[in-house]
C-alpha cells in the first residue's frame, strides 16, 4: 500500500549492540515528533557491553550491570526481539524470524545495518562440541561457572588424570578478548584455591594458544611482549606460532605436537561479519563486510546506512598512506561511528550533507586481571597498575547511560571492600538436571 506524505518515515535498525544502540539513541533525542519511527530489531532484548565481559566473568562486575535493556532505554523506539534473516534491499523489506520461528516481513524507508560479527569458527574437529566462545553475556556467566564447578569436581576426585584435566584451562586466540578473558579468569581461579584443601594455585594450568608470532596486534610489540612476559610469570603456558589441530573429547593437539587434556577450551580467535550480510542485496567486500563511504552511507545508496564490525567504513586518517585503509571493528570506532550516524541521518533526512567520519586512534589498554593491564595510549606505554587504572576508567566513561556507570563503579568499590565472590553456580548451567533425578524417584 503506498504511504502519504504526512505518514512518518519508517528507520529501521537491525541489531541493538554499539552501533544500533547508540544510533537509535541519537536519533530519539534529534528527531521531532512525528518526524519518523525507529525501530530497533535484535535477538537480545539487551545490548552488551563487551569490554566488561571478562570483568563479569571473573566476578569483579554484576553480569547484569554490563548490559543495557533495550526497551528501557529506548522508550521512544520500538524494540523488536527477533533475529535479522534476509535483507531485500530492492523491495525495501527486511525477514525477521521471531523466538516462536515464525517469519515476518518489515518494511522501510532507510535502513541502518548494525548487525556487527560473530564468532569465526574453523574446522577444527571438537571445536563445535568441546569449545565457547566469549562474545556474548549468557558466554561469560557460563565460563565463570564452569570454572567454578571445575575446581569443585577437582577438589573431590580421587582420578589424577581427571584431576589434572578439570584443572586445565585452554584459550585459543591472543587478541583482547583472549588476553583479557584469560588474565581475569585466571586471576580469579587463583585466587579461589584458597578455600579449597586440595587444590594449590600451583596445581592450575592455564594455557594460551596463538597462530601468530605475538599477542595484541592492536598495541606496538613490545607491548606484546612484556604481556606473554607477564602470563608467563603467573605459570601462564603460551604458544604462539602454534595451531590447534583438534579438540575432540577435550584432547587438545597442537601444531606443535603439544597434546594434553583439557575440559575448557574458549575459543577467541577472530569474528566474521554477521552471516545475514551474505543473505542481502547490499555490496559486500571480499571479507563479507558492508561497502560504505567515509559518511557511513552503503556504497551507491542514499537509503541505507551502516557502521561498526560489519561495515568496511574508509579510515580517513590512514587513507593518505594507505587508500584502502578500513577502521578497526572495535568498540573506540563503534560508539564515535553510531554517534554521527544519527546526526547524518537526521541532517540527511532534512535535506542536509552528512559529514565524513575521521577519528585517528587514540590507543588502546588491556586489563590482564586485577590490578595488573598494559596499554598504548597516544604513543605513551602504560602497564601494571597505571594500564589497569586507564583501562576502567575509559570503559566506565564508555559505558552507556548513566544507571550503568554508576552500577559498575559501584561494584567496583564493594569489591575492593570486600573482595570478590568466588561462588560457583553450576546449576544454572542445566537448572532442570536435578528435578529429572528426583523426578525418577
Amino acid at each position: 500500500m503506498a504511504r502519504t506524505k504526512s505518514e512518518p518515515t519508517r528507520i529501521l535498525i537491525l541489531g541493538g549492540g554499539y552501533v544500533g544502540l547508540y544510533t537509535a539513541l541519537g536519533l530519539q533525542r534529534k528527531l521531532r515528533s512525528g518526524e519518523a519511527s525507529v525501530t530497533v530489531v535484535d535477538p537480545q532484548p539487551h545490548m552488551t557491553y563487551q569490554p566488561f565481559l571478562p570483568e563479569a566473568a571473573a566476578g569483579a562486575i554484576e553480569p547484569r550491570h554490563v548490559v543495557v535493556p533495550l526497551r528501557r532505554t529506548l522508550k521512544r523506539c520500538h524494540v523488536i526481539t527477533a533475529r535479522a534473516s534476509k535483507i531485500e534491499h530492492a523491495r525495501k523489506v527486511v525477514t525477521i524470524e521471531a523466538p516462536d520461528g515464525h517469519l515476518e516481513e518489515l518494511g522501510y524507508d532507510i535502513l541502518v545495518v548494525a548487525l556487527g560479527s560473530v564468532a569465526r569458527l574453523l574446522p577444527i574437529p571438537g571445536l563445535a562440541e568441546c569449545g565457547v566462545a566469549f562474545k556474548t553475556i549468557g558466554e561469560a556467566i557460563y565460563l565463570r561457572n564452569h570454572v567454578l564447578t571445575k575446581l569443585d569436581q577437582a577438589d573431590s576426585t580421587l582420578d589424577p588424570d581427571l584431576r589434572r584435566k578439570l584443572l586445565t584451562f585452554t584459550f585459543v586466540g591472543g587478541g583482547f578478548a583472549g588476553i583479557e578473558a584469560l588474565g581475569e579468569l585466571e586471576d580469579m581461579a587463583r585466587f579461589a584455591t584458597q578455600y579449597y584443601k586440595n587444590i594449590s594455585p600451583d596445581d592450575l594450568r592455564f594455557v594460551l594458544v596463538e597462530a601468530a608470532g605475538r599477542v595484541l596486534p592492536e598495541v606496538r610489540e613490545s607491548l606484546g611482549v612484556y604481556t606473554v612476559m607477564q602470563l608467563e610469570k603467573r605459570g601462564i603456558e603460551v604458544y604462539l606460532s602454534t595451531l590447534a589441530k583438534s579438540f575432540e573429547n577435550g584432547h587438545v593437539v597442537l601444531s606443535d605436537g603439544t597434546e594434553f587434556d583439557s575440559d575448557t577450551i574458549v575459543w577467541t580467535a577472530g569474528v566474521k561479519s554477521n552471516p545475514v550480510l551474505a543473505a542481502s542485496d547490499l555490496p559486500l567486500t571480499k571479507q563479507g563486510r558492508l561497502r560504505a563511504s567515509a559518511s557511513m552511507r552503503v556504497e551507491g545508496l542514499t537509503d541505507a546506512w551502516t557502521a561498526g564490525d560489519c561495515a568496511a567504513v574508509p579510515d580517513l586518517s590512514r587513507t593518505p598512506d594507505d587508500p584502502t585503509a578500513i577502521c578497526a571493528p572495535n568498540a573506540q570506532n563503534a560508539v564515535r561511528q553510531a554517534r554521527l550516524l544519527a546526526k547524518n541521518i537526521v541532517k540527511a533526512m532534512r535535506g542536509g550533507e552528512p559529514k565524513d567520519y575521521f577519528h585517528k586512534n587514540l590507543g588502546s589498554v588491556a586489563s590482564l586481571g586485577l590490578h595488573k593491564g598494559v596499554g598504548d595510549i597516544m604513543n605513551f606505554k602504560a602497564k601494571g597498575f597505571i594500564a589497569w587504572s586507564m583501562h576502567r576508567a575509559y570503559h566506565v566513561k564508555a559505558m552507556p547511560t548513566f544507571n550503568r556507570k554508576v552500577r559498575i563503579t559501584l561494584d567496583w568499590l564493594t569489591g575492593g571492600l570486600f573482595r570478590r565472590e568466588v561462588i560457583s553456580m553450576g546449576q544454572i548451567n542445566d537448572p532442570k538436571a536435578e528435578f529429572a533425578r528426583v523426578s525418577k524417584g
